[in-house]
This record gives structure tokens, sequence and C-alpha cells, in this order.
């Protein structure tokens, strides 16, 4: 079956608003909804940062998943991203990992593996992004995720490749732009939200339709 992970209930109620026998549990402390949406499909109200989101990725693996959907917002870290376009990614990158001075390997790169990228599945409908996730909502971005050539941040989406890739599961995740991770980021986020969630709702059709099995 296919299980969708999103950080925050907004996200979630993107798809689950269209759904239909839409039912909810809690397992560990997370919200597992299931429904109906052209396929049946599950949900896991993952919470926000990299922790929440790995746990909420191996919750799913462990109940069976088959693909993982991560579905969410995001900043732009590219000006050819406008605020509600919805973005695919191919590779993801978790940028805040640093073991530089213990092993010498390159910023993003963990210890059992020899690139900091972990690979996505793609289609063809939807732009391609390169996404960089850390465990801080960064005004400004980064220079260091721009040197790893992100194209979009957030603070969930690697870990999820990550446990994926580990796993030997498919991954998708579209990402909908809310602001332009820039200085004033977090004024763009609050003002913006609306905009992004209506996007990810509006083409959540679509994105279904990249992640068929």
């Amino acid at each position: 079956m296919l299980y969708i992970l999103a950080a925050l209930q907004k996200e979630a109620d993107a798809l689950i608003a269209q759904a239909a026998d839409v039912g909810c549990r809690e397992v560990f402390g997370k919200k597992i909804y299931t429904g109906k949406f052209g396929e049946p499909f599950a949900l896991v109200l993952t919470g926000v940062g990299k922790s929440n989101a790995a746990a909420g990725a191996m919750l799913a693996l462990a109940e069976g998943a088959d693909r993982l959907l991560n579905i969410g917002t995001a900043g732009a870290l590219s000006p050819d991203l406008p605020v509600g376009s919805v973005v695919q990614i191919e590779r993801a990158v978790q940028s805040d990992v640093d073991l530089r001075a213990v092993n010498g390997t390159g910023i993003g790169t963990l210890n059992e593996y020899d690139t900091p990228y972990f690979p996505l599945r793609c289609g063809w409908k939807f732009p391609r992004g390169v996404l960089a996730s850390a465990d801080t909502f960064a005004a400004g971005g980064s220079e260091t995720e721009r040197a790893l050539g992100a194209t979009v941040r957030d603070m969930e989406g690697a870990a999820i490749a990550h446990i994926a890739f580990a796993a030997g599961v498919p991954c998708y995740a579209f990402k909908s732009i809310s602001d332009n991770a820039r200085q004033d980021s977090a004024r763009e986020y609050a003002e913006n939200e609306r905009i992004a969630l209506g996007a990810l709702e509006e083409n959540m059709r679509a994105i279904f339709a990249e992640v068929k099995a």
C-alpha cells in the first residue's frame, strides 16, 4: 500500500479533505489516517523535523508500505520556483550533517555512505528539484545548501528519503513552495501558506498519478 508522510495536519488535510472512507488511529503517538483517493492509502502524520520524519517512515515500513510519498510545503532556494509552484524531488540531502572533523567526509555524507544524496523516484508532469533538509527553519537559506546544489529546503524530506533508500522502497516527494528561503522567509511563509497548501490540494490527483505502482 502507498503510505504518505506529512509533517503538519494542514499538509495532511490537502489530501484527507478530498479522500473517501477516511479513518484514523494512533500508533506510538503518531496519527495514521487511512482512506481512498483513486487507490487505498495510509497517511502518517509525522510531526516536524528529521527525527519525527524518520520515525514516521520507519512506522510506515513496519506497517507494510510498498511505496512512500512525502508531501508538504517548502522554501525555494532558486528564483525559478515561485510561491505556489509544486516541485517533485529527484534527490535529497541532509544538509546539517557534518562529520568533516571526525572522518573528513563531505557535508551531508553519513558514515555508511559515500555520497550525501539520496535518490527519489520522479515522473514527468512536475518540475524537478534537489531538496536539502535540516532541523532549523533557516531565514535566508544557506550557502551550504546552495553549494550542495539544493533548490528546495524543508525539515523532513531527506530523512524520509534516507529511510526509504536503506529499505529499498520506492520514495517520492512533492513540495509546494511557500516562501523564497531568504531573510524574511518566516513572514513569507505565514503570508503564503494558504497559497502553497491550495496548490498542493489542487495538484493531488496529478501527484497520485505520478506515484502509481
